[in-house]
């Protein structure tokens, strides 16, 4: 993509910095909010400058960290409506922050937590229901940006956009996102000639996993054009095609039986309103002693999605509370076995992410505009510390029809060497 043209985002001009009024010399009002503002946070780790002042040079980085206003627009915005404000004053430059973007994050997820007025606010608000038009432009919005983008960061033998499982601290990315999926494989204790069904499939490397490691047949649906022409090539490839069938559909349109179903990183789309059709889909489709996983990005109490992100990264995303996933299991005659909550295991992949990117930036820069490129950053990074900070969450949730009793009485199986 060339820079000259439009970001991908939907930044306008306006938004993205193009066209901004003569910031002028700054007035006391405007010295004033930015003192009230410094209140706020550890003046030991963020500094806040105005437009007059000049920009803090590479060499002179270190602690506080420096976020600088670019214009009196800026800083209005900001105090106005930090969430929804602050990705689009930073990912157009406006807001420039020298030192570690995530010291800064920090210090506004420790300002949140302490003046929660707006996320009581905000989880008065209900998530949306989208409809099969609705998933399908916004899988586009964030997956079909192209596959080279996502292969510069993500790890190198799977292409796992969604939390690894560090068994060992010491682990690679690489290394942390096979033992993801062996992870979820022995939960779901598959077995050789079983046959899987996968609602959203990424780019095909776990159900190329599954059957190469466990000797199981996948149906895998997925909205993702890219993803599934991607898919298809590497079932090719892996000489898995015969074992592997990829599905460019709706899991709403999932049918057949199967042993075992699994979802990974797909309910965040889905909508809490069809939870409970997701769940009569799953007992329809499940064989009498099947089992099933859904693996998903969740919360502790009920909050929306970030404004921002879901405005210019995830449109329709939410993650909801185990409260809210029961609707899929309490209806529909499924018994939850297991939860697990993997929340730092994805504060450390998205660690892992962000170096990645970085490392890459300059890659990252010839396929997109600078706006993109430091939106990316910031959604990264805040993903980073959210998890850090407990905001987010992430449930793996293990079910079967209730009543089946072919369960293991202990985790031990979950533990197995050998990987």
């Amino acid at each position: 993509m060339n820079r000259s043209q439009s970001s991908p985002l939907g930044l306008s001009g306006k938004e993205s910095g193009q066209e901004r009024t003569s910031a002028g010399r700054p007035a006391t009002l405007d010295r004033r909010l930015v003192d009230q503002l410094s209140k706020r946070f550890d003046s030991s780790r963020v500094r806040f400058t105005l437009w007059d002042e000049p920009a803090v040079s590479a060499e002179n980085r270190g602690l506080p960290v420096t976020l600088r206003f670019s214009d009196r627009g800026a800083l209005l915005q900001l105090l106005t409506y930090p969430e929804a404000n602050f990705g689009d004053l930073y990912s157009s430059g406006r807001i420039t922050v020298d030192g570690d973007l995530r010291i800064v994050l920090d210090e506004a997820f420790r300002h949140a937590s302490q003046n929660p007025g707006l996320s009581r606010v905000l989880a008065r608000l209900r998530a949306t229901t989208p409809d099969l038009s609705d998933s399908r432009r916004n899988i586009h919005h964030h997956y079909d940006i192209g596959n080279d983008f996502y292969r510069l960061w993500l790890d190198r033998e799977a292409l796992q956009y969604t939390c690894a499982y560090y068994a060992n601290p010491a682990m690679s990315l690489d290394q942390a996102q096979q033992a993801k999926m062996h992870h979820v494989c022995r939960k779901l204790r598959l077995e050789s000639g079983e046959h899987v069904v996968e609602a959203g499939g990424g780019w095909g490397g776990f159900a190329l996993f599954m059957a190469k490691h466990y000797g199981v047949h996948v149906r895998s649906f997925n909205i993702s054009t890219e993803q599934i022409a991607w898919s298809r090539e590497w079932a090719k490839r892996e000489e898995l095609a015969d074992r592997v069938e990829f599905v460019e559909d709706d899991y709403r349109n999932i049918s057949g039986r199967y042993d075992a179903f699994v979802s990974v990183g797909m309910l965040e789309h889905v909508g809490l309103g069809n939870y409970r059709q997701l769940g009569a889909l799953i007992n329809r489709v499940l064989t009498a002693e099947g089992r099933g996983l859904v693996h998903s990005i969740g919360r502790d109490r009920v909050i929306p999605l970030n404004p921002w992100i879901a405005r210019r990264i995830f449109p329709g995303a939410y993650p909801a509370t185990l409260r809210e996933m029961m609707e899929i299991f309490e209806p529909n005659g499924l018994s939850v076995l297991d939860v697990e909550n993997l929340r730092l295991h994805y504060a450390r992949t998205l660690e892992h992410w962000l170096e990645n990117y970085e490392a890459h930036v300059d890659a990252i820069r010839s396929l997109f505009d600078e706006a993109f490129v430091r939106a990316w950053r910031l959604y990264l990074a805040g993903s980073n510390r959210a998890f850090e900070h407990g905001t987010l969450q992430l449930f793996q949730v293990l079910f079967s029809r209730s009543g089946m009793n072919a369960i293991p009485r202990t985790r031990a199986h979950l533990y197995a060497s050998g990987d």
